[in-house]
Formats: C-alpha cells, structure tokens, sequence
C-alpha cells in the first residue's frame, strides 16, 4: 500500500518541481548574463580552441588579429583561455591601473622546476609579488641594479669591451659573426659583476657559440607551444618532452659555474684581493645552491641574450641605413675627443642613445612581455578577465602602431630627439622593458651596456658586408623564441678607424 501511495504522489510532486526547476535555471541564467564578456577574438575551434593561430611568429600574428576584433582580444588555447593587449590604452590598463591584480605570474608548464621552489628560487617567476619576492628583488636591485652600483661597475664593462675592440681589430678585414663578439663580452660582463670570473674567451669562437646556443635553446622551448598548457591534465605525461630538455639545459648552465659555487662555499677561492661580487651578497644571505643557481640563471639567461639581440639589430639597421651611420659617426668625432670611449661620455651622444631607443621599438627584445596572470576576477575596458586567466601584452605591435608612430616602419631615430618618450615604463606607448611591477630590474645596466657597446663598435671601426653585398638586401627577418633574434646572423668586416 505505502508503495502504491508514492507512485500517486509523483505526479504531484512532479508539478511543484517544474516551477522550481525553471526559477532556478532563470537565477542561473541572470548570473552568467550578468557577468562581463570576454573580450572579443576569433571564433575557436572544438576542442584545439584557436591553436591554428599560434603560428612561428605569434607577436605578428596577434598584431594582425587585433585589425579585426580591436586592441584587446581573447583566445581559446585548448582548455584555456588568453587574453592579449597591443595598444598603448590597453598596455597601460594591463600594466599600471590594473597592476595590483595582473601583476600575478603565469608559469609555463616546461618550467623545469616546480612551482613550490620556484617561490623560493626565482625572481622573474615568482607566481605572486609577495613578501619573497620583494625581498629577493631588493637584493637585486641593491647588489647590481641601483645607479650606485651600476656606477661601480663601469671599470669592469669599460675593460670588457676593450678587450673586444682588441679582439675585433686583431680581426680585421676578416669576416666576424657580430652576434657572437658581443655575447662573449656581456657574459664575460656579467661573469665577473656576478662571480668574478671570465667564462669565455673572445678566440674560441665555439665556446661562444656554444653557450650562446645554450641559451637561444632555452629562450625556444620557453615559447615553443606546449601541450601541457593548452591541455594541463595532460601537464604530467610531458607528451612533448619539453620539461625534461628544459632540465638538461639548466644543469648544463649549472655545471658552469658549480665547481666555482663549491670552492667559494669552502673558503678555496684563491683570489683575496677581489672586489665583492653578486655571489658574496647571496652568499652572505644564506641563499641555498638551488636558490643561487635559479637566480644566476636567470640574470645570465636574461641579460646576455637580450643585449646581445638589441646591439646586433642596432648594427643591423645602421648598415642597412648608411646616412643615419654617418650620423652617429659625426657625433662621435664631434663629442669624443680621446681615442678611446667611457661611460662617462655616454650623455654626451643624444643621437647614438636615439639609435638605441629606435632599435629597441622596431625590435623589443621581448616581443610578447612574459605572462601575468588574474589573480582574481577583474575587468578591462568593459571585458572580463577571470581569475588565474594569463594576460600578455605584445609590445612589437605597440612599437609599429601606425596611430601612435609617423611612418612606423622606418628606421628613424630622429623621431627621438624631439619626443620625450623613455622606456623607462612611464610611457606606454614605448615599453620594451615592460612597466609596473614586473618591469624588467636591470633595465638600467642593459640600456647603459647596449648604448656603450654600439658606440664603441662605430667609433673604433668602419664596417662593410662581406662580398661587396648591398645593404639594401641585407635580410632582416626575425627568428621568435621568448626573445626576438636576427634570423640570419649578421656577419661583418671590420676595419680600424685610425
């Protein structure tokens, strides 16, 4: 009987379920509707979302797509989503009004080391600007990056690149890879400001090319799209193999220095005489063998490749655009007086500093700055971000936007004698450094380095392609990893200017 009394009521009870089933889809419906859209984008794929677009070159890529859906677009990554920002408005909402909450970081899956240590470890990938952070970017900033210590350090970069004007002039009228002489001369460059020691000498050419391949790889699997991200249940299985070649890159850069680590741990250094370097400094703060490692890693890996990239592109140019060479070259002659160039006369040459700041829009060393992550839900420009969403800003397409530039793909650095654009994260409309709290820390020494080695290389000497080429032809395409490289290496032929 009680079971023939449930089966009599179920139609009853059906009846009052159906308006309670309806309310609720209807409060559901209200929420979904009433939160911000995304902002727009192409229209993605099942399952593979808009991977088609991550082509070999995505900074260009992205630029073209923001023609049709507008300056901030989003992207279906496979399972996830990814919004990109390429205007000066949207690089500054991104970077100054909404920096509190986008400053988070978003780690890439081929990061070989994982995200509990990196909080420990790592300046640049640090998932939160936290308390650690702070600290360790203080360190940085103290040790290498403020105007006091960046003025300590001139007598080492001065007598680096001595040492590479000797070593290019030994070489003249020969063919040199420029690239390679000025990695040699930035890593030797920061060996010492780091750990006192030369790693490369500027003769063995495959010991610069080697390292210099080292790190290129590095920077190309960081970008090298990566299934872990798109899909990350499928993080584990490392089904590209990408995390295990990131970790057999890194204890190749290890194995550098670590014999170096261990004597100076053990009171063997053998040089008492030396001045204090980054090493002393970490060590003096009980910083542990994995957190100097990641750290000095990261000061190598992201110091040389950039300034190496930017001062090739710089010469690049210059040969390509013979009237602007002739112009450093009379300023040179004009505000130098001795034979030889110090740091100290660097203000002095507003429009080989011009030539820098043109090369650095035309070619940011970063095209897509490293991501930011949401860490919570916010809104830009009316669009919502979700929580934990990654968030880039593609400072190639900033630098070539037609609104923003005259004649954005020319080689003008004129352009900067009458601006007051810096790129020193006040100006969004020029940032190759980033801005905010995540803006690049060692901005001041890269600029200065950059600016010193250029004027160094036109003042000592006249260059030429080789074979008589027109520079007219010379090839400029670009080669995309994490940084933006040369794709054919610039090879020159050195002559001295006496």
């Amino acid at each position: 009987m009680a079971g023939e009394s449930n089966l009599n009521l179920s139609p009853f009870l059906l009846l009052l379920l159906i308006p309670l089933i309806f309310l609720i889809l209807k409060h559901l419906t209200q929420i979904v509707s009433s939160r911000p859209p995304l902002p727009p984008g192409p229209q993605p794929w099942p399952l593979i979302g808009n991977l088609l677009h991550m082509v070999k070159k995505p900074h260009i890529k992205l630029t073209e797509l923001t023609q049709t859906h507008g300056p901030l677009i989003s992207l279906r990554l496979g399972t996830q989503l990814l919004v990109v920002g390429s205007s000066p408005y949207t690089a500054s909402e991104i970077l100054k009004s909404h920096d509190r909450i986008l400053s988070a970081r978003h780690v890439p899956k081929v990061s070989p080391v994982p995200g509990p240590e990196l909080e420990h470890r790592s300046l640049v990938w640090q998932s939160e600007c936290g308390d650690r952070w702070k600290v360790l970017r203080t360190i940085c900033r103290t040790g290498l990056f403020s105007p006091k210590a960046i003025d300590g350090q001139s007598p080492i970069r001065e007598k680096k690149v001595m040492e590479m004007v000797e070593y290019l002039a030994a070489k003249e009228g020969e063919v040199v890879n420029v690239a390679e002489a000025v990695f040699a001369t930035v890593f030797n460059i920061l060996g010492n400001l780091l750990l006192s020691k030369d790693f490369i000498d500027l003769e063995d050419e495959r010991a610069a090319g080697g390292l210099k391949g080292l790190i290129w790889r590095m920077m190309e699997l960081g970008s090298t799209p990566n299934i872990s991200d798109f899909y990350p249940i499928l993080a584990g299985l490392d089904l590209q193999g990408l995390k295990k070649k990131a970790w057999k890159c890194t204890r190749s850069m290890f194995a550098v220095w670590e014999v170096l680590l261990k004597e100076r741990r053990q009171g063997r250094d053998g040089n008492a005489s030396r001045r204090q370097d980054f090493l002393d400094v970490l060590l003096d703060n009980d910083f542990s063998d994995d957190q100097i490692n990641s750290l000095i890693l990261e000061l190598f890996t992201a110091g040389t490749d950039t300034s190496t990239t930017t001062v090739e592109w710089a010469m690049a140019e210059l040969i390509k655009n013979p009237e602007v060479m002739n112009n450093v070259r009379k300023e040179l002659e004009s505000k130098i007086k001795e034979k030889v160039i110090r740091e100290s006369d660097l203000p002095v040459l507003p429009y080989s500093q011009a030539c820098v700041k043109e090369t650095l829009r035309l070619h940011p060393p970063v095209p897509l700055l490293l991501p930011h992550r949401a860490s919570e839900n916010c809104k830009i420009m009316g669009y919502g971000i979700p929580k934990d969403t990654p968030v880039q800003v593609n400072v190639w397409a900033i630098g070539r936007e037609p609104t923003t530039w005259t004649n954005p793909l020319a080689f003008t650095p004129e352009r900067f004698l009458i601006s007051e654009l810096d790129y020193k994260g006040n100006h969004f409309e020029f940032i190759p450094f980033g801005a905010g709290r995540r803006i690049c820390p060692g901005l001041p020494m890269a600029t200065r380095l950059v600016h010193f080695i250029l004027a160094c290389l036109i003042h000592n000497f006249e260059w030429s392609l080789p074979s008589e080429m027109n520079p007219i032809v010379l090839d400029m395409d670009e080669k995309f990893g994490v940084t933006l490289q040369k794709k054919e290496p610039l090879f020159l032929i050195p002559t001295v200017r006496r």
